[in-house]
């Protein structure tokens, strides 16, 4: 079969799975017969063209990339806005990466229940509406028999909800903690290294580690949006924001980091998660002074890390990116994957 795709939204993160497709079209196909075409792209800020037979995106992105709108592509049918797109178009596959408040899930919730709706499957990595109602949509698109995929709502490519539901499929995981965001790791890193804890934001912002305003990370809110959907989605819980407790970074010193390395510990913001005897989750995100001997201790920098606790095999724990143009796009290609694998 071959895959017929269209894009709400195209920024860094749909340019960045765009550029993965083209490079590796044909080891996809040959390794995987993953075949696909993109058939529409609708963007609120760039425009919107859909071609039932496939668009060029090579050069697609060489029209974004000068700045120029999609509507100067040659040919195809301008003009149509996300829904339109959605549900009058030929695309059996919504890649759903629009700019969305992570407080209520829109626009992104009312594009992914459109989508199923529609009997399409859906990818994103827009954590609003995993967070809001992973089992509601979960459950839509198990009645219109398609799938939902978003692997990248955690810690984007890095494939920790698949490792836990394939990889580590036979196991009891009793809970899990991580370092969930690679913002203020960089910011720890940079503050045990002998910055201040203003500078060191100030450089995570000038490389676009941090947002102009930093609250969602410094105060853990990016964090506690993670640990819900792990709880959710991993140990099967209904966890809402309201249920984790959130300490962010913002109060720890100098002197407290200092300290921390005289005793051979390291800062690191963690979010946990852990079922207790009576079946309740105790879920937080909060500060913590790690031994070396931790594995999430010694990972510094921007990079993220989850150790998940099993039964069978004790404390597993993945490494890698959780942000990024590539790294991001890569999380949309794991779900286009698994889809394709259960289809065929």
């Amino acid at each position: 079969m071959q895959f017929k795709i269209a894009f709400i939204g195209f920024g860094t993160v749909g340019q960045g799975l765009t550029e993965i497709l083209l490079e590796k079209k044909d080891m996809l196909g040959e390794k995987y017969d993953f075949h696909f075409k993109i058939v529409a792209i609708s963007d609120i800020m760039k425009g919107a063209v859909y071609d039932e037979a496939g668009l060029d995106m090579e050069k697609m992105l060489e029209l974004v990339k000068k700045g120029k709108k999609l509507d100067e592509y040659p040919t195809g049918v301008k003009g149509m806005d996300s829904m339109a797109t959605i549900q009058e178009t030929n695309a059996d596959t919504i890649i759903e990466v629009t700019y969305t408040d992570v407080k209520t899930g829109e626009p992104a919730l009312t594009h992914i229940k459109a989508a199923l709706n529609a009997g399409k499957n859906v990818v994103s990595t827009n954590k609003g509406p995993v967070v809001k109602q992973v089992m509601e949509l979960l459950d839509l698109a198990a009645s219109n028999n398609v799938h939902y995929g978003f692997e990248g709502v955690v810690l984007a490519g890095t494939p920790v909800l698949n490792l836990a539901k394939f990889t580590l499929a036979g196991n009891k995981i009793t809970g899990f903690k991580g370092i969930l965001n690679g913002t203020t790791n960089y910011i720890l890193t940079r503050m045990e290294g002998g910055m201040s804890y203003d500078d060191a934001l100030k450089k995570a912002q000038e490389l676009g580690y941090a947002e102009a305003d930093p609250t969602g990370d410094v105060e853990g809110l990016d964090a506690l949006g993670k640990v819900v959907i792990l709880s959710n989605v991993v140990l099967g819980k209904n966890l809402s924001v309201n249920d984790v407790q959130r300490k962010g970074i913002t109060g720890i010193t100098g002197e407290d980091v200092k300290k921390a390395k005289a005793e051979g510990k390291r800062w690191k913001l963690i979010g946990s998660a852990e079922i207790q005897s009576d079946g309740s989750v105790k879920a937080k995100v909060s500060p913590e002074k790690l031994p070396l001997s931790d594995p999430l201790a010694g990972v510094c920098e921007a990079i993220n890390a989850l150790t998940y606790y099993t039964d069978e095999l004790g404390p597993v724990t993945i490494v890698g990116p959780g942000a990024g143009r590539r790294e991001t796009g890569f999380s949309l290609l794991i779900d286009l994957l698994e889809i394709n694998r259960k289809l065929s």
